[in-house]
């Protein structure tokens, strides 16, 4: 009974995680009217080192741990920067269904890096639902009539830096925190998003900047992350992790509901073929983990 209501506890965080992040997207979409990708990163970068230093600090944690400093974290730091580098201009270019249902893909390309990088063992079933999950994303980013959009390269490019980051996750010091992690990976990327302000010539706050947007923005996407990690420590990830591909559905819905973005029949095919894969893939691994207990 126990185990079920902290299942519940955070099956629903991940849904708030997920809703939030949704939001946090469509916002980032929005204020690329006014922001451009460089703009856009440095805002998300810098409110996001103050939140999470904030917090690591308020739980009492280390911030001045040489191990931030450790090849795997420094790989960790870059994956994290070109992912949502990748992320935020897809968000500018690309409909938004496209862009949740690619970028939700991680788990099927972690689990095939997994077994390639950190030689784990998996069966043909694994196998099959990781070739599933990629005939899903082909089926998403399929040629429109104008042909192939290049710009797909975007979502694509956020899917593997975040594959990468997710694994070598695994491998990073386990008593490093969360809000810790976050808080080094934000200072790491500050300076590019500097850089990239500067060598555009743009102002890090343009003149038609919309406090109230960014603002929500920013709640946004900081929510989410909290939401996410509070989801992760509650409950068995098995019973939590699937509910993660809700953020397709909500990216979908209000891509509809915004943006007037209609989803082609491939497209949603595509998105189902993911979310079954991927939910098949954190099943199997529940199972093989009870076989090997």
């Amino acid at each position: 009974m126990q185990q079920r209501a902290e299942n519940a506890k955070g099956i629903f965080y991940m849904l708030l995680a997920m809703v939030a992040f949704a939001g946090g997207d469509i916002l980032i979409k929005i204020t690329g009217a006014f922001l451009s990708p460089g703009q856009t990163m440095f805002i998300l970068i810098s409110t996001g080192l103050v939140i999470f230093a904030t917090i690591a600090k308020l739980n009492g944690e280390n911030l001045n741990d040489a191990r931030a400093l450790k090849p795997i974290l420094l790989v960790r730091y870059a994956a994290e920067m070109v992912g949502l580098m990748a992320m935020v201009v897809s968000l500018n270019k690309v409909p938004l269904p496209i862009v949740g249902a690619v970028s939700q893909a991680a788990p099927i390309l972690v689990a095939g890096g997994a077994v390639i990088f950190l030689k784990e063992v998996v069966s043909w079933r694994r196998w099959t639902s990781i070739a599933i999950g990629f005939v899903g994303v082909l089926c998403v980013i399929q040629p429109r009539d104008g042909g192939f959009d290049f710009a797909v390269i975007w979502p694509i490019l956020a899917l593997i830096a975040f594959s990468i980051r997710d694994l070598v996750t695994r491998l990073t010091p386990q008593d490093m925190s969360s809000a810790s992690i976050a808080t080094f990976t934000m200072a790491s990327a500050l300076p590019f998003t500097l850089a990239w302000v500067l060598f555009n010539d743009e102002l890090f706050i343009p003149p038609d900047f919309n406090l109230l947007l960014v603002t929500c923005m920013v709640v946004f996407g900081s929510g989410g992350y909290l939401f996410l990690v509070s989801s992760l420590r509650v409950g068995e990830l098995s019973s939590i992790m699937p509910f993660r591909y809700s953020r397709i559905v909500f990216l979908l819905v209000l891509g509809v509901l915004i943006f007037d973005e209609r989803p082609t029949f491939l497209m949603l095919l595509g998105s189902i073929l993911i979310i079954t894969s991927g939910i098949y893939i954190i099943w199997r691994q529940k199972v093989v983990a009870k076989l090997l207990e």
